[in-house]
């Protein structure tokens, strides 16, 4: 599909796949056929089917269905005792009445290379990576080629937005501060995904201890110590990030990579998580207080290891119609917080200078 094919089937048929939890009606009256024994006022059990059948319901791969979990646009329930995630009946009925299923559905979560994305685009693949490099598409997802190099993917639903919203950037000259920022080796892909990854997982966990472990997850063992010094705190943090629905990537290779994007590495990023998390603590700490030992008779609790470097599971829900932004206003925070003791908020966030040299 071209730019000028992409604009018109947004601006002549749009539709919007609805996401959200769907759960059974307070008051649903018992149906015909009830089993003996069964109350007409207890609600009966939603039935549920294994991923890989819902993946087959749908129409879609397994990967696009696991993305499309990662998205926001399928609900999953926790599997029974642990076990691997389940999809209602309903929530599968519910997709395929959607006047555009199933192609609708595939389409939202299509991913494409550099090469794709450039031809989608109706540019050449270097002036896809220059717009990529300076922050103007963000990457989905990624995976590692034969020589272990990564590949981002983006969605091409993401990629026709940006079309019909930036047309200029597709034609003529690039922006004077978007091409100094990629002379002196820009590079946001990264960044980009990580701050779109983060930014799902806060909308999936309202618990403030979760919260602040996402935003955890994005800094190195030296930077966390440095904002949370209590070892019983970084190991409660550890314990209750959220994990991934699908779990982390199957191959070595792919996990130590995961491991490596995950970690915030331009200094003003790295300052703002680590506001982020220093304020989330606030939070988390009014909540109710990281277990010591002694806390728990019988329950022992040790800090866990420092890793050399923090892995968040990747997830959760929302789609993002724009990319987050490239980095936070000057000056932003979150309103409503008090500073503990009255401490200046970078003094406690350890900040220290760090010279050039």
């Amino acid at each position: 599909m071209t730019v000028k094919e992409a604009v018109r089937a947004r601006t002549g048929s749009a539709y919007e796949v609805r996401g959200g939890d769907e759960s059974l009606g307070e008051g649903e009256h018992t149906p015909p056929g009830t089993p003996p024994g069964t109350s007409a006022d207890t609600p009966a059990t939603p039935a549920t089917v294994a991923a890989g059948r819902a993946a087959q319901e749908l129409g879609l791969k397994r990967s696009e269905f696991e993305l499309a979990v990662h998205l926001g646009l399928i609900a999953v329930t926790a599997g029974s005792g642990g076990g691997r995630p389940r999809v209602h009946e309903r929530e599968i009925a519910r997709l395929r009445e959607d006047p555009g299923f199933p192609d609708g559905l595939a389409e939202r979560v299509r991913t494409v290379g550099t090469a794709e994305g450039a031809a989608l685009l109706g540019i050449a693949p270097a002036r896809f990576t220059r717009l990529a490099r300076a922050g103007c598409v963000s990457p989905v997802t990624f995976y590692l080629n034969r020589y272990r190099a990564v590949v981002w993917l983006y969605l091409a639903d993401e990629l026709a937005s940006f079309a019909v919203r930036e047309p200029e950037l597709l034609a003529g000259r690039t922006p004077l501060k978007m091409r100094t920022m990629l002379e002196a080796g820009g590079d946001r892909r990264a960044r980009n995904w990580r701050g779109q990854r983060i930014d799902r997982l806060l909308k999936r966990t309202a618990d403030p201890w979760a919260r602040a472990a996402v935003e955890a997850s994005a800094l190195d063992s030296a930077h966390l110590a440095e904002v949370v010094e209590d070892p019983y705190e970084r190991a409660y943090l550890a314990r209750v990030r959220p994990e991934p629905v699908f779990g982390r990537p199957g191959s070595v290779a792919a996990r130590e990579t995961m491991g490596e994007l995950m970690l915030a590495d331009d200094p003003d990023e790295i300052l703002w998580r680590r506001i982020n998390l220093t304020l989330g603590l606030d939070l988390a700490r009014e909540e109710r207080p990281a277990p010591h030992p002694g806390d728990d008779p019988g329950t022992r609790m040790t800090p866990a290891p420092e890793p050399t470097s923090r892995v968040a599971p990747p997830q959760a829900p929302p789609v993002a119609e724009t990319a987050p932004p490239l980095s936070p206003p000057a000056g932003e925070t979150h309103s409503g917080l008090r500073e503990p003791g009255g401490k200046r908020l970078l003094a406690r966030l350890g900040w220290r200078r760090r010279s050039d040299g």
